[in-house]
């Protein structure tokens, strides 16, 4: 025929192990093209013959119509010469072609899956490990590359003749699922006490369902590690696991079957479902609805329930028809990570747990559950781990490959090749041996499943860090020092791919400054090459160093001696410190002694927690900054407090001194506590737009970047945003990266990658 063509076809990106290939086969046997495809060392290759129309029509279902887990970053095409081939085939791997491809993350059970697990005739009916190549485990179970069932965890289970026939059949929606099992050839489940004995249970799901109903903690084995479960309806339930596991107020997670029955306790608008529903299935921040029936102690003090739908068949099987909702916390103890090998879940969750529902799939990575929330009208993560890792970020241009170790709190890591870089699942505070030991087993795995070994490392200017020490301990390698701040700028910069220049507005806890005081309220201005320093919270003293972090009666009193010095006003904060103690802490703040200073923003957070009697000590981090704002009363309140802006040098200084004496008049006053928090958020918003304004007209620069814990804060984020457009700023908020500390690494990569070239 005159119009046949030939097509080669190269496509990068989530391409294999997801059933890729066999949808390229189908697509070409549709629409009538002759050829092949393969794996190769990038992705997948096509090689396409046909006439130009059904080419043309098949060319555009490769890119438009691909499979659920898949993910195209490169797609090019190219003339070659016809060969006359008159069918399509799959090819096997070129040589050692799969090594560099990307791996899918570990997703939920797709919609055929789900119908088949409750089809009585299925021979998968009722089977906790069904999946096929568009769902189920992935980076979780990978223990090597190329991935191929040899090496990931599913080695343990030879298939079955019917399992190996779907396997082979490129017509099968489970050929090449490299996780694929049934009842006759795959893991099972098993049902053990406390003690680690197993349980007489001829249906284990429905027997820990009776445990569940009967208000027992039931640690239960998922696809990334354990969680402790009980029914959130039994208050008692909830209160022995809060006592157990040590965790006296931070708020569980839930889950539900179904977005219908979550919407029995929680609101929800169009974007928070489809978030909620989408194939990463992460923990998803919904307002509480009145009146909702569930314990009152899942989130104490809390606007908003963390809530997912189920991910694993287990969670479906476990949920039908027995439970409005369960809450499923991480299987651990407060602050060490998330239990996932067989051997410690007994000797780690025994003394929390009453039973535990495990399974013979060994988890080789352990990967927790992510936390999201829609946030001026975008999804944004909180903790990036399973259903996004390992997903690379795309750079706006290639770099040398670096390896960047991240903070001490909400670790993750991030190695960089070529032009992406790939954050690690949430590895959580390295103040923890545990979580030290996961951080180093973490670094090695991402190096081995992406084959690049960096010899250049990035870690924080802090000296104490576990990741600076781990830095400083290897050999052969080239180490580059970023300062804390600049690594949430270019961090927030890297996810946009934005070049050139901003103004970086970071608020956080704690962040060692190039002058070795506590950073945290910070205007920079620069890129991935460098920044300046140019405007920030003025120096308040922390009275006992650490210890202001977990009493913010402490920050209270330092803001209070810089608005009144040592004439205090009446206050319950003040009064309850005992009059010894106060004289020394204000010794402490005039003599520098044991009181570093800071020009913290979360620390400002602590402070006004504390005088407005919300807060005075925490039980996890960041918990008086969040309190502070589930208090905001009426979010029509446009009142704010004064502040000061004084220009020292090339440096903007925000003085709050005048802020505090008002928040305490309005106290003493009696305004409510919620009418002060919403003026406190108000004045931080009209700090940040005044001095992005300032700068502006000494630069010209119109860009402006949001980076740091605090800008989690849904209130203050989406106030600062909508002022600063109004205003004409460009704005730019992460989305797919957290703006904690969990995002940290990437800004560290692309500083080191830049100085490196």
């Amino acid at each position: 025929m005159s119009d046949l063509q030939r097509r080669r076809i190269e496509i990068e990106g989530i391409v294999q192990g997801v059933g890729f290939r066999p949808f390229v086969y189908q697509t070409a046997l549709k629409w009538g093209i002759a050829g092949w495809v393969r794996n190769d060392s990038r992705g997948v290759t096509v090689e396409a013959e046909g006439e130009m129309k059904r080419l043309a029509r098949f060319l555009w279902a490769l890119r438009e119509e691909i499979p659920p887990l898949a993910s195209i970053s490169r797609f090019e095409v190219a003339g070659v010469p016809v060969s006359g081939e008159t069918d399509f085939v799959i090819r096997k791997s070129e040589g050692e072609a799969a090594k560099t491809a990307q791996i899918s993350p570990d997703t939920f059970v797709c919609p055929d899956c789900l119908d088949e697990l409750f089809e009585p005739q299925n021979r998968r009916y009722r089977y906790p490990f069904i999946n096929c190549t568009n769902c189920g485990p992935r980076y979780s179970i990978v223990m090597a590359i190329p991935y191929d069932r040899p090496n990931t965890t599913m080695a343990d289970f030879p298939l079955c003749p019917a399992c190996r026939a779907e396997y082979d059949d490129p017509s099968s929606r489970r050929f090449h699922a490299q996780p694929n099992a049934c009842p006759e050839c795959g893991p099972r489940l098993s049902l053990l006490d406390k003690k680690g004995r197993r349980m007489s249970a001829e249906d284990p799901i429905a027997a820990t369902a009776e445990l569940l109903r009967r208000g027992k903690i039931v640690a239960i084995k998922g696809i990334g590690g354990y969680h402790l479960a009980v029914d959130a309806m039994n208050d008692d339930a909830v209160r022995k696991l809060r006592r157990r596991k040590a965790r006296d107020e931070k708020p569980f997670a839930l889950m539900s079957w179904s977005s219908a029955q979550v919407l029995e306790y929680a609101h929800a608008e169009v974007d928070e479902l489809r978030l909620l529903s989408g194939v990463e299935r992460p923990i998803v921040l919904l307002r509480q609805r009145a009146g909702h029936p569930l314990s009152a102690t899942i989130a104490p003090r809390n606007r908003y329930f963390g809530v997912m739908l189920p991910y694993a068949p287990l969670h479906y099987l476990l949920l039908k028809d027995s439970f409005l909702a369960l809450v499923m916390t991480s299987g651990n103890l407060s602050d060490e990570p998330i239990v996932f090998e067989d051997g410690e879940a007994v000797v780690r969750l025994g003394g929390i747990a009453d039973a535990v529902l495990t399974h013979d799939r060994r988890i080789h990575t352990r990967t927790d559950d992510s936390i999201a929330r829609v946030m001026a009208g975008k999804a944004l993560l909180l903790r990036r781990s399973r259903g996004f890792v390992p997903r690379g970020v795309f750079l706006s241009k290639d770099q040398p490959s670096v390896l960047a170790v991240g903070a001490e709190l909400k670790n993750a890591v991030c190695l960089t090749q070529d032009n992406r870089a790939y954050l690690s699942q949430h590895v959580g505070d390295l103040k923890n041996a545990e979580a030290c030991g996961s951080f180093e087993r973490t670094i090695e795995h991402l190096q081995g499943i992406l084959e690049v070994r960096p010899r250049i490392v990035a870690h924080d200017l802090h000296p104490d860090y576990h990741s600076t020490r781990y830095a400083e301990g290897l050999e052969g390698v080239r180490r580059v020092a970023v300062q804390h701040h600049h690594a949430h700028l270019a961090s927030c910069l890297a996810e946009h791919g934005a070049e050139g220049e901003a103004i970086g507005v970071i608020f956080d806890g704690i962040g060692y400054g190039d002058d070795g005081h506590i950073w945290g309220g910070e205007f920079l201005m620069g890129d991935c090459a460098g920044y300046r320093r140019a405007g920030h919270f003025a120096y308040v003293p922390m009275p006992g160093g650490d210890a202001a972090t977990k009493e913010p009666w402490r920050m209270a009193l330092s803001y209070l001696h810089l608005a009144y010095g040592r004439d205090l006003p009446e206050l319950p904060v003040v009064e309850e410190i005992p009059e010894r103690e106060r004289t020394l802490l204000l010794q402490m703040i005039e003599k520098g002694i044991n009181a570093p200073l800071t020009s913290s923003c979360g620390r400002l957070f602590d402070a006004v927690a504390a005088l407005a009697g919300i807060r005075s000590r925490i039980s996890y981090e960041g918990q008086a900054a969040l309190e502070l704002e589930m208090a905001v009363e009426g979010e029509g309140e446009a009142g704010f407090y004064p502040y000061d802006i004084d220009h020292a040098g090339e440096c903007y200084i925000i003085e709050q001194a005048a802020a505090i004496r008002a928040i305490v008049d309005d106290l003493r006053g009696g305004v409510a506590a919620g009418v002060v928090s919403a003026r406190f958020h108000n004045t931080l918003a009209a700090v940040i737009a005044e001095t992005c304004a300032l700068l502006r007209g000494d630069t010209g620069l119109s860009r402006v970047a949001l980076s740091g814990g605090v800008f989690q804060n849904r209130y203050l984020t989406e106030k600062s945003v909508q002022i600063l457009r109004r205003a004409g700023f460009e704005v730019l908020t992460h989305s797919l990266v957290p703006p904690n500390d969990g995002g940290l690494a990437l800004g560290q990569a692309v500083i080191a990658g830049h100085a490196c070239r």
